[in-house]
């Protein structure tokens, strides 16, 4: 509030999620836009700053952002290290990318083929520990793509709505999802850092009101985001549970 700007990290590097306007430096997506009303519900402006997996925690520990949107959902691992709001906005999982006729129908075909995922994402424990995949970890999406193209692995794992969108363009005819499980999916939250209770506080209802008024539903129709069950749970939980009248003073 003193600064009159919140920063929020966001992944710039997903279609529906975040991207960037063609031609353009400005961000745009689903992710975009709930960081766009965190701001908005205490009228100050909101700092979209590019995150990717790689360093999207460091940036939130080091101040370099305040908070996290970035499709990073709830761990053990990252609970020790931060603090996240418990109304998830969604739930994600990993979708299986692969080459049309790979002979890939299900997670323990993958045993020994080469898979790429983005560094620091949560499923390089379930592909190793339960698949035994050999793992190749870059730093970005784009970079992850570009190795499935290339003919660097065998397939991919990355965020399910991404992956779904990504195979609607033409250029992707020759791949497919060819697992309709996703793969360990979990709750998708806001991050802070720790000891912030009132603001984990405020988000947290902030979240509910975007349950409850429909408008998180809304928003993913839009871009075309297939909603899972939680968050239609989630939707009929806050209805008629009041909006919440956000302070605009310090």
């Amino acid at each position: 509030m003193e600064r009159g700007k919140v920063r929020i990290g966001v992944n710039l590097s997903g279609l529906s999620f975040g991207t960037y306007k063609p031609g353009t430096q400005t961000p745009v997506g689903f992710a975009v836009d709930l960081a766009q009303d965190i701001g908005h519900k205490p009228g100050v402006e909101t700092e979209v700053v590019p995150v990717v997996a790689a360093n999207r925690a460091v940036f939130l520990q080091q101040g370099k952002v305040d908070l996290l949107i970035a499709n990073m959902t709830v761990t053990p691992e990252r609970a020790e290290q931060l603090d996240y709001v418990p109304t998830p906005y969604e739930q994600l999982g990993g979708a299986l990318v692969a080459p049309r006729h790979s002979g890939i129908t299900r997670w323990e075909d993958l045993k020994d083929k080469t898979v790429c995922i983005s560094q620091g994402a949560s499923f390089q424990q379930p592909l190793t520990r339960d698949y035994h995949v050999r793992l190749k970890a870059f730093r970005g999406q784009s970079e992850v793509l570009l190795a499935l193209r290339g003919n660097g692995c065998d397939a991919i794992v990355l965020n399910s709505p991404i992956m779904h969108e990504l195979l609607r363009q033409p250029e992707w005819a020759g791949f497919e999802i060819p697992i309709a499980e996703d793969l360990v999916p979990a709750d998708s939250v806001i991050w802070l850092r720790k000891r912030q209770p009132e603001l984990k506080s405020v988000l947290d209802r902030i979240v509910q009101d975007w349950h409850g008024s429909g408008w998180l539903l809304a928003l993913g129709k839009q871009y075309q985001m297939q909603p899972s069950p939680l968050i239609a749970q989630l939707h009929e939980q806050y209805a008629s549970k009041p909006a919440l009248a956000v302070p605009v003073t310090p």
